[in-house]
């Protein structure tokens, strides 16, 4: 229960908390091993557990009525997965898809109420995190109405760098392997149009994806620039 402990200590969901709600999550949670192209749940299932990546990367997926696929957004250790969907007592909107081996903590969602119900700095931060969600895809969502396709992909990109990226020696690298298709997903275009736009960044020297299939941002300034273009 110490490592559970550990890791919940290092989440926003938990910051703040007191001992007793830490012990009281760690006790209540169970723990589930991840393998790459593992789902934690499927689109449309009823929600009946919440989760919180304690390591690894999600690919969160969701399928459109005329059977699209749309990346919605990539998860990363300390975020909640499914939380919303269990407090609203709906279907899970998504599927979430392991990039990456890793491992979550998993509550029922008799569980997770009960947690949220008694300790209320787990409240106030599940609205946080929740709310940071949405302003997200507000954001997003202002980018595919209003912008050109290039500069929604150098938001893509610095969205990924703001979530998940490390410093290496010739730039910025996202961490995790990010195909040219998922690109095309999260920002309603095709993959003509990405891998035209990515090859001419490659060629100005603005990144590189010869890194161990990672992208890495080998000149962040220019990508700013692109993005904040009119």
């Amino acid at each position: 229960m110490d490592a559970r402990k550990s890791v919940l200590q290092r989440t926003a969901f938990f910051k703040n908390a007191d001992g007793p709600a830490l012990s009281a999550a760690a006790e209540a949670a169970g723990e589930l091993a991840l393998k790459k192209d593992e789902t934690l749940f499927h689109q449309g299932e009823e929600a009946s557990y919440s989760y919180l990546l304690a390591w690894g990367r999600l690919r969160l997926d969701q399928t459109t009525p005329d059977g699209r696929n749309v990346v919605i957004r990539y998860l990363g250790p300390g975020d909640l997965v499914g939380t919303v969907a269990v407090l609203r007592r709906k279907p899970y909107p998504a599927t979430p898809v392991a990039v990456e081996d890793g491992m979550a903590l998993f509550w029922s969602a008799a569980a997770k109420a009960k947690l949220i119900a008694e300790h209320p700095t787990l409240a106030a931060n599940a609205i946080n995190l929740i709310g940071g969600r949405l302003e997200e895809l507000q954001e997003r969502l202002q980018e595919l109405a209003t912008q050109r396709v290039e500069r929604r992909i150098a938001a893509t990109l610095l969205r990924m760098v703001r979530q998940a990226g490390r410093r290496v020696a010739d730039g910025v690298e996202i961490p995790f392997t990010l195909s040219r298709n998922e690109i095309a997903e999260m920002n309603a275009t095709t993959l003509h149009t990405v891998s035209r736009t990515l090859s001419a960044w490659e060629q100005e020297g603005i990144l590189s994806g010869k890194r161990s299939s990672h992208l890495v941002i080998t000149k962040p300034h220019r990508l700013v620039e692109i993005a904040e273009h009119e």
